[in-house]
């Protein structure tokens, strides 16, 4: 149990030039990834990263992420953006910070995995364009599916922080499978690869704060890179969480500024910059600065964004996680296809049957894109399986999976399943042993002969080659060969204004002109009465043209 070995207390100095602490807090900040990621679609604009990036860059951040995970292909498809020159740009305003991206393994900033020769351009080019701290993971936490890009990352000189997918076999550390020996052995895997940081990757908030304690200490004890925590906010644990890993000697953890925070994003980094002062572990950071950075993303940048927020709950926890030990994304996904089917009756019916699924798919971390891999066979199994067969709708996800196109699963998937997977597939029935990427063919040259003469770099060749369909058509965009939709642009502070103001018209009911009330005039003698039926009521109605004419004119009998 926590004893706060790691933590003690110094002489109280409130100013931002007081004495650095003995063993500061490192923080890396995500609110220009991770933060618009989770909160706003991942539709955050470079040009409202720029107004605060100076500022961001005095504050003494170990890193930014600024790139990575949904960024490249949000960018090119939602935002006509280039995804390279984001880059480019914010590296001229952060000239100490580092910047660090997350990269999701063979998959790259993708869906899939891809070929090597992609996969090893992608870094080196990354590198180019000025990223320094590669975050790396793979959903199966299979460490084969690094091979291809560490050796790469170490060539250029860049930061490799090995990540291990944080998951549970029991609502709490332990059981047979997710327990402390296993993240202990993985640790030492990544060791092994040359990491230079290990981080705990924990993207449904999981983590409770007595097991960050034992897990960080344990690691601490058996590993020597430093060791960082990343804890989604979701189940509302991981401010808690955080302190816990504090107290037991973490290296860094991961927060937002407060504007970017708190819901499924991350915990605020201002509350721990006044927990910390006054003791060992002080970050040195300046309050009064960070403050004046929120004022700005809350006037000039947030207003743009604040429709994307889902505000479809009052509470910022979702406690569905800590039921079900699930990302709440995935449970929103679930809903949603249920909706989609007319099926939302079903519900407690697929939270009873997916910890089977997953068990039976090899008990894999949920994470993209296995979250949604397990996620749909479950509705799929609730949905067409019958008391006598299950699995009998298949995805071709699942099949992937069993053939070990994803990696290979912390236990063995269920022979039945793998089996009944693979009957049929289009490469075989017999699943693979070795890394998956060595039966991808290579895919550069290839796609160089499909692009042509419209990628004009190996950046432009890799947006291709990564999303040929909407690569190809940002591609035609950027270079003025197709008009750049309206749905592309930016929303300005001014449209976000006028909308204010129609939202207040139409609450106050002027958005159309009210008719000038008038005396009722009298009744003709061609009224004509009605009966009118509403909900099982009904009432008479007369009815008097305007004019005083006939409301209805009869044929006369001949």
């Amino acid at each position: 149990m926590s004893d706060h070995t790691e933590m003690k207390q110094v002489d109280m100095n409130y100013k931002k030039d007081r004495p650095k602490a003995k063993n500061p807090l490192k923080i890396e900040d995500l609110s220009l990834r991770d933060g618009h990621q989770s909160l706003f679609a991942t539709r955050g604009r470079t040009e409202d990263m720029i107004p605060v990036a100076e500022k961001m860059d005095q504050i003494g951040f170990w890193a930014v992420e600024v790139w990575g995970g949904a960024t490249f292909d949000t960018m090119h498809r939602f935002l006509g953006e280039d995804p390279w020159e984001r880059l480019r740009t914010l590296k001229r305003y952060f000239k100490k910070t580092p910047f660090s991206m997350l990269l999701r393994g063979q998959n790259l900033v993708g869906y899939r995995n891809y070929a090597d020769d992609v996969a090893k351009l992608f870094v080196k080019k990354t590198v180019d364009n000025g990223m320094e701290i590669f975050r790396t993971f793979d959903a199966l936490n299979d460490f084969r599916n690094f091979e291809a890009v560490v050796p790469v990352i170490k060539e250029c000189g860049a930061h490799f922080q090995g990540c291990i997918c944080y998951s549970l076999t029991e609502p709490r550390l332990g059981g047979d499978v997710y327990n402390l020996e296993y993240y202990i052995q993985k640790a030492k895997l990544l060791e092994d690869m040359g990491a230079d940081s290990i981080c705990i990757k924990d993207m449904a908030g999981l983590i409770a704060p007595y097991d960050a304690y034992e897990l960080i200490k344990a690691l601490k004890a058996n590993v020597k890179p430093m060791i960082h925590l990343h804890s989604h906010f979701t189940s509302g644990m991981s401010p808690l969480s955080h302190l816990k890993a504090i107290e037991a000697g973490v290296d860094i953890i991961d927060t937002c500024l407060t504007p970017y925070a708190y819901r499924t994003s991350h915990a605020a980094l201002e509350p721990f910059v006044m927990s910390l002062l006054g003791t060992n572990r002080d970050t040195g950071f300046d309050i009064n600065a960070l403050a004046d950075i929120n004022e700005i993303l809350e006037r000039d940048v947030l207003p743009k964004y604040k429709h994307l927020l889902d505000d479809t709950k009052v509470s910022v926890i979702d406690i569905n996680v800590l039921l079900h030990q699930t990302p709440g994304g995935m449970l929103s996904n679930l809903v949603n296809q249920l909706k989609e089917m007319d099926a939302l009756d079903k519900i407690d019916a697929v939270y009873k049957e997916l910890p089977r699924v997953r068990k039976e798919l090899g008990q894999i971390p949920l994470v993209t894109p296995t979250s949604q891999i397990v996620g749909t066979q479950t509705v799929n199994n609730v949905l067409f399986d019958t008391p006598d067969e299950r699995y009998k709708m298949i995805t071709a996800q699942v099949r992937d999976l069993c053939y070990g196109l994803y990696g290979k699963t912390s236990v063995a998937i269920d022979p039945e399943v793998q089996k009944k997977a693979l009957k049929g597939y289009s490469r075989g029935e017999t699943p693979i042993t070795c890394r998956p990427a060595e039966v991808l063919e290579p895919e550069l040259e290839i796609a160089r002969k499909e692009i042509g003469d419209l990628a004009l770099d190996d950046e432009d060749l890799i947006i291709y080659a990564l999303f040929p369909v909407t690569g190809k058509k940002y591609l035609l965009q950027k270079y003025g060969k197709e008009k750049v939709p309206d749905a592309l642009k930016p929303i300005t502070l001014e449209d976000v204004a006028k909308q204010k103001e129609m939202i207040e018209k139409a609450k106050k009911g002027e958005l159309v002109e009210k008719s000038k009330i008038k005396e009722a005039p009298e009744k003709s003698g061609n009224i004509r009465t009605f009966n009118v039926f509403v909900d099982g009521d009904y009432f008479e109605v007369g009815v008097d043209e305007v004019g005083g004419s006939p409301v209805i004119t009869y044929a006369m009998p001949v």
